[in-house]
């Protein structure tokens, strides 16, 4: 049975999604994908299709529409089988490589892992300034805001695995946007979680999806968390 299955939301991937396939099928584990591509445009879904038919496991789910990342992580639940299950996103910043050791430590008894980018060994190539600062902002108002994020350097990682039960038991706000960690830490049974570093590269190929409507959406999520504490 595989032990691990790793959610990939797409949108606009076309280009990154087969190089990304390819490097996690180098890995010394067996990994289950599940794309869950928002219609994209570009033609992700298809490219997606075409790779499932080559790859028992490669399972594909086609929304009609962009409806954010946690919802797509649920739609990515319902079709995944492992009992662990790993966060990614498909443009190839988050190293795949990560993966197994990710995978050993939840065999190991942690509930969760995260790939942090700002433990020892961690760290960004490529960012301007500006991103930078928006990054280490917003790192400082979750940890000023919400003290259950302080058990982690990065609470804003897209990139994490955790026991399939824990992300089941969790209600999650779809409209929340792209931090789903920082929802999952907050009301989710994490208890013993570990940080393993992570370089996070430069978007080789594709557009970036952080905007100005991501950084509000963020924001509306603090308050709301905030609220539940």
């Amino acid at each position: 049975m595989v032990k691990l299955s790793v959610i990939l939301p797409t949108y606009n991937e076309r280009e990154n999604l087969p190089e990304l396939i390819a490097q996690i099928r180098r890995l010394p584990i067996e990994v289950e994908c599940v794309v869950v591509d928002d219609n994209s445009p570009d033609g992700t879904g298809e490219v997606a299709d075409r790779l499932a038919l080559r790859d028992p496991l490669i399972k594909v789910i086609h929304r009609p529409r962009k409806a954010g990342l946690a919802s797509a992580v649920y739609a990515g639940l319902s079709k995944a089988s492992a009992p662990y299950l790993a966060v990614m996103d498909a443009d190839l910043q988050h190293p795949p490589h990560l993966l197994a050791q990710m995978l050993r430590y939840l065999e190991n008894g942690y509930d969760m892992v995260v790939a942090s980018r700002y433990v020892r060994g961690g760290g960004v190539i490529g960012w301007t300034i500006p991103r930078h600062i928006i990054s280490r902002v917003a790192t400082l108002l979750a940890h000023l805001t919400i003290p259950r994020s302080r058990v982690v350097k990065d609470p804003m990682s897209g990139y994490f695995a955790l026991k399939r039960e824990i992300l089941e038991s969790v209600k999650i706000d779809p409209s929340i946007g792209y931090k789903l960690l920082l929802a999952i830490l907050v009301k989710g049974k994490c208890f013993k979680i570990k940080e393993v570093p992570m370089v996070f590269r430069r978007r080789l190929r594709g557009e970036s999806k952080l905007n100005e409507k991501e950084v509000l959406t963020y924001l509306k999520l603090l308050l709301n968390l905030l609220k539940q504490r």
